[in-house]
Order: structure tokens, then sequence, then C-alpha cells
């Protein structure tokens, strides 16, 4: 082989290697994003669940000291724009957000969007739960959906150590707390208009403690009492701006004279109909629908059973045997003993009942004035809101007799109505 060759042999193999430091030169660079302000942006972290019954799933929960605190992770990182909503307001804009928010619970939403008008979006709930000793409520039901200038009540626990409360930025210092049913009575101010606000609780020391929410209305809404009636019997509805109803309709027929009518109450005669389910409507004064607090949502009609059952007690009666002996919710027994001597062997006696959500457990018992357990019952664990049937034999109507009356006890939940058919 002459030189010539070997020459270009050892020129080819130089460039061969310039070529491989090159590229190795090259690999060892950061990486780049290969994402334009084009693309869709997504969230890849953290994972949010579907929503179950379409209730939104909780993202975090977490006590009043702690800080909610959460990063995103999105793509195309160098063009989304991230915004974060907490009870519909925006409170943070980046990839992370860290907050101290009041007890409660809190809708909150990240949206991630560019410049081009693409965006996508996250839902959840943000759980923020009060610690030992906390004034605090939270919603039991339809009390907390109340009319500007009228009476409203809330539950709770440490109630007494409230001296104010403010609903949105609106401050109410007349309020009377009531030991028995561990709750608060205020006035709603008169100025407020429609619409959810928050419930602060302020103590004398000047701390605030979150409640949840309040919802103002001006529209005509029942809210108890419109689920069943007896027939050609005096019926009595119970809500807000009940005064602006001016009819209601049930199975076809329209009641237009009413027994008793105010802010709160309506009372009228039920068509005389037979034993069954029928739709009810109602018209205001100036011909809006009346607005119905069906299982937790507002409708403009309901379902009402129409039966022969009797009401013997309606209310909102908190049960807890933990209690101290002298306290009224130790025990329920406001229906008389009187009231069952003329009860007949057979007859249905019926409990509604809620749940008091945030006590460790819920039992039902019912027994006599001498809290001995009627003849065929037992203890009760109660799972959810419902209704507990007993149907009363002569044995159980003499012993209620004999021992002082009828008791309803047991922990963890309030009696809402009892009747008898």
């Amino acid at each position: 082989m002459n030189m010539k060759k070997i020459y270009n042999m050892l020129l080819a193999l130089g460039m061969v290697s310039f070529s491989f430091l090159s590229l190795t030169s090259c690999s060892e660079e950061e990486p780049f994003s290969t994402a334009t302000e084009d693309d869709s942006p997504r969230i890849l972290d953290p994972i949010f669940q579907d929503r179950i019954n379409g209730e939104l799933p909780v993202v975090a929960n977490i006590n009043r000291t702690d800080t909610f605190a959460m990063t995103l992770t999105v793509t195309p990182a160098d063009y989304t724009t991230v915004t974060w909503y907490i009870d519909g307001q925006e409170v943070a804009t980046g990839t992370e957000i860290k907050r101290l928010l009041p007890a409660g619970s809190y809708p909150m939403k990240v949206v991630a969007s560019t410049a081009a008008g693409k965006s996508t979006y996250r839902e959840g709930i943000v759980r923020v739960n009060p610690i030992d000793g906390d004034p605090w409520s939270s919603g039991v039901g339809f009390e907390r959906i109340v009319a500007p200038g009228t009476q409203a009540v809330i539950y709770g626990e440490n109630l007494s150590k409230v001296i104010s409360l403010s609903i949105g930025e609106h401050n109410v210092t007349d309020i009377q707390y009531d030991a028995g049913t561990e709750s608060l009575r205020y006035t709603v101010p008169s100025d407020m208009t429609p619409g959810d606000y928050r419930l602060t609780l302020m103590d004398s020391e000047g701390h605030s403690y979150g409640a949840d929410k309040v919802k103002v209305t001006d529209e005509a809404l029942v809210t108890a009492g419109a689920s069943r009636a007896n027939a050609n019997a005096a019926w009595t509805l119970s809500g807000v701006n009940l005064d602006q109803i001016a009819s209601l309709s049930l199975g076809g027929q329209t009641v237009t004279t009413f027994i008793s009518l105010s802010t709160t109450e309506i009372t009228v005669t039920c068509p005389a109909l037979s034993d069954g389910n029928y739709t009810l409507t109602g018209k205001t004064k100036d011909g809006k629908d009346v607005i119905f607090f069906v299982n937790g949502t507002t409708a403009v009609e309901q379902t009402v059973a129409v039966t022969s059952e009797t009401t013997l007690w309606e209310g909102h009666h908190y049960v807890s045997w933990d209690l101290p002996d002298e306290s009224p919710n130790k025990k329920f027994d406001l229906v008389e003993k009187d009231r069952f001597a003329t009860i007949t062997a057979g007859s249905t006696l019926r409990i509604y009942y809620s749940l008091k959500a945030d006590d460790a457990y819920h039992q039902m018992q019912t027994v006599t004035g001498w809290w001995t357990l009627l003849p065929g019952t037992d203890k009760q664990d109660l799972m959810s809101d419902g209704v507990l049937s007993l149907v009363l034999t002569q044995p159980m109507l003499d012993l209620i007799q004999a021992q002082d009356g009828f008791l309803v006890v047991g922990h963890g939940y309030y009696v809402d109505r009892v009747s008898i058919q």
C-alpha cells in the first residue's frame, strides 16, 4: 500500500472521529421543549377524581390551622397560565397555591389556559375542619336558607362562645344562644341582596371562625311540611317569604283561601283526596312559581303523600344520652303520655329523624319514661336520615301508661317529626 492510500485512510478515520465527537457533544446539552404555544394545555399532576353522584371530589381534608397547599404540573409549561378560584373568586395565579382558610367546605377550581385561547380545568372540594374547642356550625338543612329581615337559626358546637356573627360583610350582634339545642338565633340584615354568603362566628377575644354558608333569598320558598298531608285537615307549610303566596295546587285542586299566612308559615285545608302521591305547585301574587326545597335542592314542584297519618310532634330536637341528666336533649319526651291513651293497638308510630353528621356514632332506642325498652324493640344503629316505624302492641301501650310515658333516646341525631297512623 503506497503512502497516498495510507494518508487517505487516516483522513477518513479522522473525519468519522470528529463527527462522533460532535454528536456526543450535542447529546450532552440540556434537553429543550418541543411544545408550542398552539398546543392544548393539559394538567398532568395531581390527578383529580371524577364526580361521584354529581358531587365534586374532596381534594384536600385539613384542619383550620393547616395551610391548603397544592402544586400543579402543566404542559406546555412555557405557554400556560394557571389561575386558582375558591368560592368562585380568583385567589392565586401560577402553578402553586398556599392559603389559610377558616373552617368550612370550599369549592375550588383551577384553570390552565394559553394565549391562543385554549384552556382546561379541574374542580374539587377543600374541606377545612375546626379544631377542638372552636365555635362551629355546619348546615343541618333548610335552616341555612333565610330571608332578609327575618329570624334565622344555626346549630353547632361551642356556640356559647359566640358574641356576634357576620354574613358576608354584614355584621350581626342581635343573637340569642340556646343551650338546650346548642343553637344561635339571629336576625338577618334587612338590606341583604339574594345570594350565597360565608358565615363567620366571632368570640369575645376577637377571634373569628368559619361556619360554612347561608343562602339569602327573596323568593317564596317552602322548606318543610310539604312532603305529607292529611286529607281534608289543616296542613302547615314552613319556609321563607311565604306571605307572597297567592295559591297552592295539589292533585288538580287549587287552594286560594288560607287558614293563616305569615312570612314563615302558611296553613291551608288539604283537599279531600284519597291516600296516594300527588304533585304540589304554587303561584305567588306576582305570578312567579313557588319554590320547594326537596332533597337538598330547589324545585318548582313537590311530591306530597296524602295519608291518614296524624302528626303528634314536629320540630328539630337533638338527642344524646351523653349529655347530663338535666339537659333537655338527654332524651326526646315531647309527646305526652295522654296522647298514647287514645291510640289503639296495631297503629304505626313513625319517628322521622336526621343525623348530626359530626357525632361519632348514631343510635336510637324507644323506651318508657323509666328507660325500659318497649317490648319487642332493641337498639337501632342509624346510617342515614330516615324514618323508624314501630307497630304499637297492647303490651307497649300498657307499659307506656304504667311507666310515665314514651321516650326516644340514643345519640347523634335529631327527631324531626313523630306521627301515628
